[in-house]
């Protein structure tokens, strides 16, 4: 078939591919959010003491790995459309287990920050496992594979936090680090023995002509040749935007959730653990908003989906400021993951529709530099706005871009 890419559409049943991916992704997921709700806790163990210190470092901990991501996410993108998707899950998962491993063993907030950043460097999990199921999945399934897939996500993100404050509480901060490496491997283990991919590249009309006239492309020419169609596709390009809107609104509370859960919960609690509990319901609500909405989308259209669940969960960000009793926190951030599932589900699914054949590589590899940025940012501006302005006013922001996502999805976002 001229112009497809061959990921064993046909030797390899695609819902076997989807099964093992979502399996190692959960548990993948749970390890790299096992020690999520205790990285501003390890920076005190570390040697950072005043309260807006501890604040600003939380942020640049929480952002430094999104910082080489951004830069990286395009590069593996494009080496797993010429190389295969299967060898860059592994790489991804192999590699993030040394380094988190590692991150247990630092002796200062530095030397944390150095781990964070060769991470984003090395990782990119969520990236390749889409790329991947986007290419085995037939489209009109795609809704579904990739609701699922966000499910995979949920589950792990909503048992990893729990897990992690279970653990840090008991055993040590340092152990939840180990704890992710191990869960890594497992992951790692599971695609490279149970994943088979048979892999055929699609190569650009610049780079065919290139193999017959050797030199005639330049590396700039190469990496161009793959990014420029999506560039250029206006389509693409709001859905990479509201991918990059809804990312930010979602990580700006990211530092701050354990700091602000501190500040209201009674004196003696273990708020490793209800932070971990916190962020534990709003994974699992989002895995169902993933699945539920992502199917639905296949029928009605992602269009009105992501627009809804915008503004739902703007909604739900705004009277998390005003709580002062941490239960309260446990419906709000139910319903904002029961929306964010729907918009994550909606814009992947988006993807895999708009992406060139035999390019879903690269096209999640810039989705993937568009989340990495919002994780950049997102941490820091919220962390500063907790410093200078209170712990509160993070999620009235949150919830402002929310609002502005759900009225530029309204005007912009394609209607399939």
């Amino acid at each position: 078939m001229p112009g497809v890419n061959v990921t064993s559409i046909t030797s390899v049943s695609w819902q076997r591919t989807l099964y093992v991916i979502w399996f190692a992704e959960l548990v993948a997921v749970a390890g790299f959010t096992v020690v999520n709700p205790i990285l501003p806790l390890y920076i005190r163990q570390l040697g950072i003491q005043g309260e807006q210190e501890v604040r600003i470092w939380a942020g640049v901990v929480v952002s430094a790995h999104a910082v080489t991501m951004t830069v990286f996410g395009p590069i593996w993108g494009a080496l797993s459309d010429r190389y295969g998707r299967k060898v860059m899950i592994e790489r991804a998962m192999f590699g993030g287990a040394l380094l988190i491993a590692l991150m247990g063993l630092a002796r200062n907030v530095q030397q944390l920050v150095l781990l964070r950043v060769v991470q984003g460097a090395v990782t990119g999990i969520i990236a390749a496992a889409n790329a991947l199921v986007a290419a085995t999945a037939p489209r009109e399934r795609a809704g579904y594979a990739l609701g699922l897939l966000q499910m995979a996500f949920y589950v792990g993100a909503s048992a990893g936090p729990l897990l992690g404050g279970v653990v840090s509480d008991t055993f040590g901060y340092q152990t939840a680090f180990w704890v992710t490496g191990a869960l890594l491997i497992l992951a790692g283990l599971g695609v490279l023995f149970f994943v088979k991919e048979e892999f055929r590249p699609v190569m650009p009309a610049v780079e065919k002509h290139e193999a017959t006239h050797p030199g005639s492309l330049t590396t700039g020419g190469r990496v161009w040749s793959r990014l420029a169609p999506v560039l250029g596709s206006a389509p693409l390009l709001v859905v990479l935007g509201m991918r990059l809107l809804t990312r930010l609104g979602v990580r700006l509370t990211g530092p701050v959730l354990p700091l602000f859960v501190e500040s209201i919960a009674p004196a003696g609690t273990r708020v490793a653990s209800l932070t971990g509990l916190i962020s534990g319901v709003n994974a699992a609500a989002g895995a169902v908003g993933a699945l539920w909405l992502g199917r639905l989308g296949d029928r009605v259209g992602y269009r009105g989906i992501l627009v809804t669940c915008t503004l739902v969960s703007a909604v739900c960000y705004v009277p998390q400021a005003f709580v002062d009793v941490p239960g309260w926190l446990l419906p709000l951030q139910a319903g904002a993951g029961l929306a964010m599932g729907g918009i994550l589900a909606s814009i992947s699914a988006s993807l895999a529709r708009l992406a060139p054949q035999g390019q879903e590589g690269i096209v999640y590899g810039v989705s993937s530099s568009a989340m990495s940025m919002a994780n950049a940012v997102g941490p820091m501006a919220g962390s500063a706005l907790a410093a200078w302005l209170g712990l509160r006013e993070p999620f009235l922001f949150a919830a402002g871009i929310f609002g502005v996502a759900g009225i530029a999805a309204a005007r912009r976002f394609p209607r399939r």
